[in-house]
């Protein structure tokens, strides 16, 4: 994805790009609000013409779309719908083993390409081999910080017994994280930290970097680097399929989404209705004090929230908007094929008041 200037001579141009350029990667890390991308000339005559399939390690998708392993956000029917139109969902881990066992023989028996999440700590190695032997291919190892040593442990001896899966990993915010799982044998990194819809890392711990940087940042080193093939999984901040066309313009394989998915019929969770007949569901980050409670986990400081949001329906209707947000998003760039986006696209720096620009403002 290219930074769009327009300057009046060649030679002005070489020198304000540089400057630009070295300001914008240096001083200012982009979030996806940042930034626009610019029209191109298209000959692409509907968005149902472009093909948003992406490949990466060993797994295809037809809607490069993967539901988070959140305990409201994705079991098994949503691992289900999402296999039905092209993506992939992650059943979470905040479950007993022998459920999550049970649940991934049962999704194996129906044929249907989905993840498993699985920590990083004491005896994940034995539940690998239980969950591996059931038929399960696609490992996600889920950790708030990728880049601490047992995750990255976690990478190399998951890869050592089992060459032939699918190794996820992350999150991750930079490019050294990226490269140090990538080296560990990972297949692919989910990249961003702190921008999640119910994550409060930032506010608590200071720490987090732009998820739109991130990816950016990441797509940097990959393009210069030949000696690894690990894909890029933007995760965090993405509220709509815009976000989602400016994360693969940027260099993202796949996006993972979480309160999108949440709400939905296929969500975990009772429909539950308040006294004015307003129905809703239950979203949480899992790094909520509720969700670590209800894991028997150690809450010193919670990283996250737990909330309602309104009922939304089937994920369906959710999926159908994103794929045709996508494809619009490529017919834009003129691009017939989501995978070439990274190569055509061209973005500009906006202000703040693009944002209100943006929105329908009618009314």
């Amino acid at each position: 994805m290219r930074l769009f200037v327009l300057i009046a001579t060649e030679k002005e141009h070489d020198k304000e790009w540089k400057v630009i350029m070295f300001l914008y990667k240096k001083d200012i890390a982009p979030c996806f609000d940042d930034i626009l991308l610019v029209p191109q000339k298209s000959n692409i005559q509907s968005r149902h013409d472009v093909d948003l399939t992406m490949e990466f390690g060993g797994i295809s998708l037809s809607l490069p779309v993967i539901a988070a392993p959140m305990d409201t956000v994705c079991d098994v029917d949503m691992c289900i719908t999402m296999a039905n139109f092209g993506g992939m969902g992650i059943l979470h881990r905040y479950m007993s083993y022998e459920d999550q066992l049970n649940k991934s023989k049962f999704l194996v028996n129906q044929n249907v390409g989905f993840g498993v999440a699985i920590g990083s700590n004491n005896g994940y190695l034995e539940h690998a081999k239980h969950l591996y032997d059931a038929g399960v291919t696609v490992f996600l190892i889920d950790t708030a910080n990728g880049h601490g040593e047992y995750a990255i442990k976690a990478v190399y001896d998951l890869r050592d017994n089992y060459p032939d899966i699918h190794i996820m990993a992350g999150n991750v915010a930079t490019q050294q994280a990226f490269m140090d799982l990538a080296k560990a044998g990972a297949n692919s990194v989910r990249v961003g930290i702190g921008g999640g819809s119910a994550c409060t890392t930032r506010l608590v711990s200071g720490h987090g970097i732009p998820t739109l940087a991130s990816i950016m940042d990441v797509e940097e080193w990959r393009s210069e680097t030949d000696n690894y093939d690990c894909a890029i999984i933007a995760d965090g901040g993405i509220r709509n399929s815009g976000d989602m066309v400016k994360a693969f313009a940027a260099g993202a394989d796949a996006v993972m989404v979480g309160s999108l998915l949440a709400g939905t019929d296929e969500s975990p969770g009772d429909i539950l209705t308040d006294a004015y007949g307003k129905e809703f569901k239950h979203f949480r980050g899992m790094a909520s004090v509720s969700a670590q409670n209800d894991a028997n986990g150690r809450v010193s400081v919670a990283e996250g929230i737990s909330t309602t949001i309104p009922y939304k329906g089937s994920a369906v209707h959710i999926l159908n908007q994103i794929r045709g947000g996508l494809g619009s998003g490529c017919s834009y760039a003129g691009t017939p094929s989501l995978k070439y986006i990274y190569q055509v696209a061209e973005y500009v720096v906006v202000s703040s008041l693009s944002t209100s620009e943006s929105r329908p403002h009618a009314l």
